[in-house]
């Protein structure tokens, strides 16, 4: 079993950043994929960043690119989610997740396994 828990989310003025974090529990975080996910009330959730096992392919939503970067430590067991240049849009709350295949790296929710619980990001005009 997995359990992942994210941090970092808060209050922010356009054009700020923000660091989220996330961090899991158990063997399997190095061996598997992990993405951010974002959810706005009345909306389905949007992929917003993904990376490898080894942390060596990145992918993002063309929304996020060039602003957000993802990052993950597997010594820490955490993945990271660093955001900058911050818009109101961005304003949802933010999800880690964790994908059991190691083959092929997913953007769609459907196909990650395991779920944190969220945390707020607002983004203020």
């Amino acid at each position: 079993q997995v359990q992942l828990v994210e941090s970092g989310g808060g209050l922010v003025q356009t054009g700020g950043s923000l660091r989220l974090s996330c961090a899991a529990s158990g063997r399997l975080f190095s061996t598997y994929t992990m993405g951010w996910f974002r959810r706005v009330p009345g909306k389905e959730r949007e992929f917003v960043a993904a990376i490898s096992w080894a942390g060596s392919g990145t992918y993002y939503a063309d929304s996020v690119k060039g602003r957000f970067t993802i990052s993950r430590d597997n010594s820490k067991n955490t993945v990271y989610l660093q955001m900058n240049s911050l818009k109101p849009e961005d304003t949802a709350v933010y999800y880690c997740a964790l994908d059991l295949n190691r083959v092929v790296v997913h953007t769609t929710p459907d196909q990650y396994n395991y779920w944190g619980q969220g945390t707020q990001v607002t983004v203020s005009s």
